[in-house]
This record gives structure tokens, sequence and C-alpha cells, in this order.
């Protein structure tokens, strides 16, 4: 039998207001590739933005459900509370530069586990931070308008945001083999196992805190990597085995899914490496059109008039009604 192993963050996927803002801060202000632009399976009217890297690979990839006019959320305890991308060493003098042009507000770098960490967030309020490591692997976009010395390589890690501690920890470490690197105050830090990037995750004790309400500027779930259906099929057996609610596994286009929550609340899902965003795009022309789910295609003019007039980055054309 083939070792069950996650092996770090697969994406994290969040929810945002307006869509050109979401999609001009995101392409334009941090350099991410726009990898695929779809429709949310539930709801296709509204837009799916997936950022990352050059590929899209698994570990790079932060997905938005963009609603224009939708409320702001509450970010709190059940919830992802911090995003953190990797970037080289050295490179914190320049976003401290760039990100104020979006009149992003920037807090002061602070050290986390040895390394430098620069917290500010997106126009919907939703926390990010930036780590300058040696251990990032890029695969950088060359189109990006960030240099390439300076330009973020994926994930770093996520925090979650708990008012309790230890039946978060034990599902991690006992159940979805995490190791336990250590903790800061009350941070306390995983690894997943093997020499992946985006392999770190915290889980923050604040039961002072309270629970955060979804909305625009909060997470909406985080997905774990595994390396294919078989190994995602095993992972859905261990968890149920183990008395959590599981979904069934769901076709994602890109991906395939199972969804369960963790004890605190925040939406765990295992999403399958293959078969990656070049499923039904060249990579060198990934995200220039707006691409469909199958069972949508035959829709595909009512889809397009239902969404909102969209410019995509470094683009003339416009995605219209």
């Amino acid at each position: 039998m083939q070792e069950m192993t996650i092996s770090g963050i697969h994406h994290i996927t969040a929810i945002a207001g307006d869509p050109q803002r979401n999609m001009d801060f995101y392409a334009e202000l941090l350099g991410l590739r726009l990898v695929k632009l779809t429709v949310n399976f539930d709801d296709p009217g509204t837009y799916h933005f997936y950022f990352g890297n050059a590929l899209g690979t698994p570990g790079s990839i932060l997905t938005f459900f963009p609603w224009a006019g939708v409320r702001r959320g509450n970010v709190g305890n059940g919830q992802v509370s911090a995003t953190t991308f990797a970037v080289p060493m050295g490179s914190l003098g320049y976003w401290r530069e760039r990100l104020p042009r979006s009149d992003t507000s920037v807090q002061e770098a602070v050290e986390r586990f040895g390394e430098r960490v620069l917290g500010f967030s997106d126009p919907d309020g939703l926390p990010l931070e930036m780590v300058e490591t040696t251990h990032s692997q890029c695969g950088q976009w060359t189109g990006s308008p960030v240099p390439a010395e300076c330009g973020i390589c994926g994930f770093h890690s996520a925090t979650l945001s708990e008012e309790g501690y230890e039946k978060t920890a034990a599902l991690l470490h006992d159940v979805m083999g995490l190791r336990y690197v250590g903790k800061e105050d009350n941070r306390f830090r995983y690894r997943a196992p093997g020499d992946q990037p985006a392999a770190l995750v915290d889980v923050l004790c604040t039961p002072d805190r309270p629970l955060g309400r979804l909305g625009a500027g909060t997470v909406h779930h985080i997905a774990w990597r595994t390396p294919d259906d078989a190994r995602q099929l095993a992972w859905r057996k261990t968890l149920v085995d183990g008395g959590y609610n599981v979904s069934p596994v769901m076709d994602r286009t890109y991906f395939q899914s199972i969804y369960y929550r963790e004890p605190g609340g925040v939406l765990f899902e295992i999403a399958t490496d293959p078969p990656g965003f070049a499923l039904d795009e060249a990579p060198e022309h990934l995200g220039e059109r707006l691409m469909l789910p199958p069972q949508f295609e035959r829709h595909r003019t009512t889809v397009e008039q239902s969404l909102p007039r969209l410019t995509l980055p470094n683009q003339k054309q416009a995605v219209s009604r």
C-alpha cells in the first residue's frame, strides 16, 4: 500500500467583494499569475479566480469567490486568520514600499520562529503576510510586474485561530501526520512531512476572540495536498472512521476534493495534485479566457451575460456581458 501523506497546503479559498478590484490587487500589485478564470460551481453567475505561480502548482494557489456588494466578514476563531506568502530573502524592503501604493495598511515587520514577517491586508480586509525564507521555491511567472528577486514564491504557511487548541492539534498531528515544530506564546507550529513548499500551519489559541463570520475579507476554506485519487479515498476512509463528517468526492475539474470540518470549525479540504490547470489551456495561455466546467459549457452565452464586465491583467480585452 502506498504511504498516505499530506504534503502541505494545496490551496486557500477566500471571499472578496468587487471582482475587478480583487483581480487588480493580486495580479497587478502582488504580481501573481491569474492561472484560471472560471465560475463558482454552486453559483455560475459568480467568478472563481485562481491566482498562483507560473503554472499554478499546488502550494501556490489562492482562489477567490468575488461577490460585488457582499457584506464584510469578521475574522475570528474557527477561521484561517492569516494567509502567509513566501518571498526571497532581503525582499521585504521592496514590499514595504510597494504595498502602500494601493492604500494597503502595512504593519511593522516582526520576527516569528526566526523569520521576518510583514503583515498587511487586501482591499477587503483579508489578513495577509509575507515571510522572508531561504526555503522559497518560486516557479515565478515571467510576466509578473514584480521583479523575480522579490516575487512571491507561493505559500509559506497559514494560521488557524481557535478557541481551544488540543483537539485541532490532535487532528493535525495524530490523524493527518503533521509534525509538531514548536511554540511561541500561544502559537503552535506544525509541518507536513517531506520537503515540499507550503508545508507549515500555525494554530493560534485565542480563547477570548469571538467566532469569525464569513463575508468579504475572510477565508472560506483551506485545502491540503494529496498525490492522487487513491490516497484521497484512503484519507476519506480514515477520517470517517475517526468520526468526522466527510463529503463525497467532488470533481472540481482541476482537482478532486473532499471536505470536512476540524474540531475548531475551520473547513478543511483534501485536494488531489492532478490533473492541474493545464487540463484545458496551454501553460503559456493560462487565465486568458473564461473556462467553464463541462456542465455549464452549453450555457456559455447565458453564463457570460450574467457575469460582471472584467478587464484581465496585462490585457486590453475585456470579458464582457
